[in-house]
């Protein structure tokens, strides 16, 4: 039967007196720890605890979700594990974040830019690979996707796309307030939408206070009862008089779109393809993931960008499996020493892990061994 390795939490100090305390979860490999690579898996959010992946999506236990009682939170171990072929450190990052506190109120305050200007100092990462999944890259193309997505979708029909694409020149956001015929073309295109999970679009839109409800919206509930009872704060070594009531999403931090800034984060950096493309010079390999059903930050933005690299193609576009059954697609990019991968996960929503824990298991592991030394 399988079992969790080694699992250690603690926290770690940063700043010049490490006023900030992070709090991480680190799990070793179950099969070769010395041998196999190390992920730091970073949250989105901003401000999601990284109990998001450790007990939700690729960490090695889950929830045992029923109907009965939210009162007796039970775990289970996870089969599709990442931390069965990976060591893996999961955080709760930026502070303020899930366990993660201050030791001085002028210390909370962040930002996507923070650690690139305080004191001058550069921080330096030595990145050997990368995968980051539906991410939100650059906030134009990711959020102006949204309306062709959901044309290809058939969540809008062509006589809606096609005068908003003509009146609006492609773009759906941040629209000119004195361009009418565009305004007039997105509120069919809206008001169609308004409804729709853009989790996942094939979802229905969940009452997350419904105490039976059971579904993607309630089931974060979960970690807020586990995390405030006291023999697993005691089990954590959680430090006392730090953080009374854990919460699994710091409000004051998490991004909303259209604000540049919340209570303690200010949302500065509105692209990060200047990074990509510097990543580009570097011996590294990405893997990028999109499932497919996402309308959060839809594929249709993500292949945009990858496409403005103008990369070498190695593999062109194909299907790739599990169980013999197609899983998603694929298709494999160079420049230099840079190797991309990009593979879209076949009825996968924003989180692909909690909608197909499997696939997601199968496509990291198989792009780990690619270019590791791992034993099999």
């Amino acid at each position: 039967m399988d079992s969790i390795a080694y699992l250690f939490e603690s926290y770690v100090g940063v700043g010049k007196r490490e006023e900030v305390q992070l709090f991480y979860y680190f799990v070793e490999s179950q099969r070769n720890p010395q041998k196999d690579p190390l992920l730091l898996y970073l949250t989105g959010g901003p401000g999601t605890s990284g109990i998001l992946p450790f007990l939700y999506q690729i960490g090695p236990l889950n929830f045992v979700y029923t109907n009965a009682t939210r009162s007796d939170v039970k775990l289970e171990l996870n089969p599709y594990s990442w931390t069965k072929t990976a060591n893996v450190i999961f955080i709760d990052l930026p502070v303020g974040t899930g366990f993660s506190y201050v030791k001085a109120n002028e210390s909370l305050k962040n930002s996507d830019s923070l650690a690139t200007t305080h004191a001058g100092v550069l921080p330096k990462l030595n990145i050997k690979g990368f995968l980051i999944v539906n991410p939100l890259t650059d906030k134009f193309l990711d959020f102006n996707s949204r309306t062709e997505f959901a044309y290809r979708a058939a969540l809008i029909e062509y006589d809606l796309y096609k005068p908003a694409k003509e009146n609006c020149g492609g773009k759906y956001i941040n629209v000119d307030p004195n361009n009418n015929l565009c305004l007039d073309s997105l509120k069919p295109i809206n008001e169609s939408l308004s409804r729709v999970n853009v989790a996942q679009i094939l979802e229905p839109i969940c009452n997350a206070q419904d105490p039976k409800a059971i579904c993607r919206e309630s089931i974060y509930v979960f970690s807020n009862i586990w995390a405030n009872t006291k023999s697993v704060r005691q089990a954590l070594h959680i430090r006392e008089g730090t953080v009374e009531n854990f919460q699994f999403t710091n409000t004051s931090i998490q991004a909303v779109f259209g604000d540049s800034h919340s209570i303690y984060y200010t949302h500065d950096i509105f692209s990060s393809l200047a990074y990509h493309k510097n990543l580009l010079t570097k011996e590294c390999r990405a893997l990028i993931i999109n499932g497919d059903h996402d309308m959060t930050f839809p594929y249709v933005g993500t292949q945009k960008w990858i496409k403005s690299f103008k990369l070498r193609v190695e593999t062109p576009w194909k299907p790739w499996f599990v169980r013999n059954q197609v899983a998603g697609y694929e298709k494999t990019y160079s420049k230099a020493k840079y190797f991309m991968k990009y593979a879209t996960i076949k009825g996968a929503g924003h989180s692909v892990a909690i909608y197909k824990p499997e696939e997601a298991m199968v496509i990291v592991e198989t792009w780990l061994a690619s270019h590791t030394n791992s034993t099999k």
